[in-house]
């Protein structure tokens, strides 16, 4: 047996579902999009977007413990933390996109080698929520981030030496 061998069925796992599914595709988005789920999901391991996404979330992450571990003036923290809101909020908007696209369209990006009516491409009631629930998310997300970066700008604007 080959040393590494074991770890095949995981490193292919883009060869291993030939049906993109796009309820599948809008939850990863949703849930996993900061790490790149829905990248290596339609794209497989070697897409560069997917192993980019993670950067941001993690300094994003990194700016919100700074805030929490040395205040909202801590420069850093501040300038780091809306990178998290807006890596969710630029996912949350990958899900609705991916949710609404039409089958005849999500079927000839991502499953090409089948019909434009096949079932992968479909919507259903649960593809809906997720894009209800992506919209509620991605919107509180990036008017979070939004806020935060103005609200700190306006300050360091108002404390700068005239």
């Amino acid at each position: 047996m080959v040393a590494g061998s074991a770890l095949l069925p995981f490193l292919s796992l883009h060869f291993a579902c030939p049906m993109k599914n796009k309820t599948l595709a809008t939850l990863l988005a949703l849930l996993g999009g900061p790490l790149g789920l829905h990248r290596f999901y339609l794209h497989g391991w070697r897409d560069a977007w997917g192993w980019f996404f993670p950067l941001p979330t993690l300094a994003g992450v990194v700016g919100v413990m700074r805030t929490q571990q040395f205040g909202i003036d801590d420069q850093i923290g501040w300038l780091l933390a809306p990178l998290l809101g807006f890596t969710i909020a630029a996912c949350a908007l990958t899900a609705i996109i991916y949710g609404l696209s039409t089958g005849e369209r999500w079927n000839r990006r991502f499953n090409p080698t089948s019909p434009p009516d096949a079932k992968a491409g479909t919507s259903n009631g649960f593809t809906i929520f997720v894009v209800v629930i992506a919209l509620l998310l991605g919107t509180t997300a990036l008017m979070s981030a939004l806020a935060l970066s103005f609200q700190h700008f306006f300050e360091y604007q108002g404390l700068a030496p005239q």
